[in-house]
């Protein structure tokens, strides 16, 4: 009997959805960084357990948008979780009770989405605090279940898969068993470089920028090209990428090659450039490029 379903994990930014989801995958399907809001676009990470197949989605952190970047991210987050089987909505345990979560357990209890709290970062925490936490966390909605987890460490993750497997309803499998993510090798290659920006630069300039990938070839020796090009919204931030003598840029392009020939298992050359494009954060052919639908409004 073959099972198969879709688990969204939803939370404010930097909850550790990314981390759990290469966590439960076993593979680095979604870019981390120590950053909120890392995470844009919707990610699937593909897991088979025995009979079941489980499908993680990745979704951005959910928080007050402002540009029509933002409120894509927000909309993706919202439309997700209302087509997953299974929610596991992420409380930071390090954070604790915010309004921003309370927030989101409100809107989604409204819902009546088949809903698990899921405290991560307990390996942070003092462990006398989580009971409190935990009781104080579940009285807000009404939660399926309970779970106590390091996406960091993996403490608790084991309990946490078995009640998927229990949970997702008989199906067949919707991907073929190999496969890991349903993310393309171009958004992938994209998405290395931006990681390379969250962890190499500081305040709004991970923000204020973009990747995408111009081409990717196949060349006839079994190496792959990569050229890509990343916009910024200000002169400022082009210089920062940049750096002295084009130095940052560099080390951003050195370090997601690295990566990305780890991921790839091949050589990669990689070319990137800088491009500045003030309002690219509004531009519906940046919102698309980046995985995003456009927002409603």
């Amino acid at each position: 009997m073959k099972k198969c379903g879709f688990v969204a994990l939803v939370g404010a930014p930097n909850a550790g959805k990314s981390t759990l989801l290469n966590r439960l995958t076993g593979a680095k399907v979604s870019i981390v960084s120590p950053k909120a809001q890392t995470t844009r676009a919707r990610v699937l990470g593909i897991l088979v357990r025995g009979e079941a197949q489980i499908i993680f989605v990745d979704t951005p952190g959910i928080f007050t948008p402002k540009r029509r970047l933002d409120q894509a991210m927000v909309e993706t987050a919202w439309n997700e979780a209302a087509e997953a089987n299974l929610l596991f909505l992420l409380l930071d345990a390090k954070t604790g009770l915010n309004s921003a979560f309370q927030q989101i357990v409100a809107q989604l209890s409204a819902s009546g989405a088949k809903l698990a709290l899921v405290l991560n970062k307990i390996d942070l925490v003092d462990r006398q605090k989580l009971l409190p936490l935990a009781h104080e966390a579940a009285s807000l909605a009404r939660f399926e279940r309970v779970f106590m987890i390091s996406a960091e460490t993996g403490d608790g993750i084991e309990a946490l898969l078995d009640y998927v497997v229990d949970t997702l309803p008989e199906s067949p499998f919707l991907y073929p068993e190999d496969d890991l993510t349903d993310l393309p090798d171009r958004q992938l290659a994209a998405e290395i470089v931006r990681e390379q920006i969250f962890l190499q630069t500081r305040d709004e300039v991970p923000y204020g920028a973009t990747v995408e990938t111009e081409s990717f070839k196949e060349q006839k020796d079994g190496t792959i090209r990569i050229d890509a090009v990343i916009f910024v919204a200000r002169a400022g931030h082009k210089a920062i990428l940049i750096g002295l003598r084009g130095a940052r840029i560099k080390e951003i392009g050195s370090r997601a090659r690295r990566e990305l020939e780890r991921l790839l298992d091949t050589r990669v050359d990689l070319f990137l450039r800088v491009v500045e494009r003030p309002g690219w954060d509004e531009e519906a052919a940046r919102i698309r490029a980046a995985g995003l639908n456009l927002p409603r409004n």
